[in-house]
C-alpha cells in the first residue's frame, strides 16, 4: 500500500538544514532566519508549491513500485 508515502525535500547549507518541504504538511518550513524568509516567499508562490507537490506523484510514487518489488524479491 503506497498511500502513506511522504516526500521530504531538505535544503542544506554548510551542514545546517535551513528549509524543508514536507508533502504531508504541504508547505515549506524554515529553520533559520534565511530559511524563514525563503519559506514565506516560496509558500506564497503557487508555481513553486505545485512543483514540489507534483514531485510526490512524478518521482516518488512512480519509482516506489520498482523499489518495493525489488525489496520483496530478496
Amino acid at each position: 500500500d503506497l498511500h502513506g508515502i511522504e516526500l521530504i525535500d531538505s535544503y542544506v547549507f554548510n551542514q545546517a538544514e535551513y528549509i524543508r518541504f514536507n508533502s504531508t504538511v504541504g508547505r515549506f518550513v524554515g529553520y533559520t532566519e534565511h530559511g524563514l524568509k525563503n519559506a514565506e516567499a516560496w509558500n506564497s508562490d503557487a508555481g513553486i508549491l505545485g512543483q514540489e507537490q507534483g514531485e510526490l506523484e512524478r518521482f516518488c510514487k512512480h519509482n516506489t513500485a520498482n523499489h518495493y518489488s525489488a525489496i520483496l524479491d530478496k
